[in-house]
Formats: structure tokens, sequence, C-alpha cells
């Protein structure tokens, strides 16, 4: 799928009887094979929610380090005419890079609603260069999902905001838990797919 800043694409997981379609993004240091955005769109179509997953065009052509935000936005609302087709009210989502690209671009593009996976409130050790701006301006119905000890923002370093937290315990930015954590690694993804699935059927 051609955009202005070169080709994306996009892989559709999808519900029989779909109410919501979820359009998620991956981050700037992996793909759509992060754990939760497989958990996710082998969960949501059971629930009537279709599935986008979306790699940015610097991904798809290969290339190691992600663009600056600006190119990541261009690359979202180049797709965003595709997951819109359908007629249905679409979930923007992402994580971590693409959590802030959903949250950035969600009322201009019209999103249902955001949902932000591993939200990088700030840099790791730099609690002062805070992005809480981007999670608080989204306008809509907004889900953070956050692991406890993830060092680009613990949920207890996030503001007071219009939006709702889940937190995986022990999870780090990639939602990976410690052998010794009180909860296995397939209970944490346990712990994002139920959350959000609770929260997407709220929204009607």
């Amino acid at each position: 799928m051609e955009t202005d800043a070169g080709t994306a694409r996009v892989t559709w997981h999808r519900a029989d009887r779909a109410r919501l379609v979820l359009a998620v993004s991956h981050g700037a240091g992996g793909g759509i094979e992060a754990r939760d955005l497989r958990a996710l769109a082998q969960t949501l179509p059971g629930h009537g929610v279709t599935v986008a997953l979306v790699e940015q065009p610097w991904r798809v052509a290969g290339r190691k380090v992600a663009p600056a935000p600006r190119t990541l936005d261009t690359g979202w609302r180049g797709v965003w005419p595709a997951l819109a087709a359908s007629g249905l009210p679409v979930i923007s989502g992402g994580r971590s890079a693409g959590a802030r690209v959903a949250c950035r671009t969600a009322t201009e593009l019209g999103a249902h609603a955001v949902l932000a996976l591993s939200f990088p409130l700030h840099p790791p050790g730099r609690p002062e260069k805070s992005r809480a701006d981007e999670l608080l301006g989204t306008r809509v119905s907004t889900l953070v999902v956050q692991g406890g000890n993830d060092p680009f923002g613990r949920p207890e370093e996030f503001p007071e905001g219009d939006y709702e937290l889940i937190e995986v315990p022990h999870g780090d930015h990639g939602f990976a838990v410690p052998k010794r954590a009180d909860l296995t690694q397939e209970e944490a993804l346990e712990v994002i797919t139920e959350g959000v699935v609770q929260w997407a059927v709220s929204l009607g």
C-alpha cells in the first residue's frame, strides 16, 4: 500500500461479524511479530473485532532505524483510508512509537478510540522529557496497557487524565516478565488480551 512515506503493509485478521476494527502498528525496535500484537490478532476476532496489523514503510523497506515522528505520522495517515474502508469504527492503536503515532493523529483521522501499548512516557532515565501531552490530547476513549517495570514509564509515573490504564505486573517494555515473577508469560499476555477485549466491548 503506497503512502507519502513509502510502501506500507497491512495484515488483516478478520472477525466473522465485526463491530469494530483495531488497527495497530509496531514500535521503533521491532515489527508486528511483537508478542502483544500477535496475541491481540489471535484473540480479538473471536470477540467481533477485526485486527489490522500495520507495518510502517521503513520496516517494509528493511531499514533498521525508524524515521522521525512526522514521517511515522505520514505513513499512518496513508493507510487510514484502507483501515476505515469497511465503514466500521476504527480504534487507532500501536505499541511504543506506534502508540505515540496513534495518539497524535487520533483527532485528525477521526479515530473511534485509542489503544496505547507500552506508551513511551519518557526516554529511559529521563522523566523530565515527558510525552504526556500526546497521550492526554487524544480526545477519545483511550486505553493504556503498561508493563509494571517499563523503563519508558512505569504505571505510577503516568499523570492523572481522561484515560484508562491496565498494568501488566512485572512486565518490561515488551511485556516480558522475569521467570521469578508470580505470573507466567502466558498469564501476562492474558492480562493484555482480556483487558483489551473488555474495553473494546464497552465501546459498543
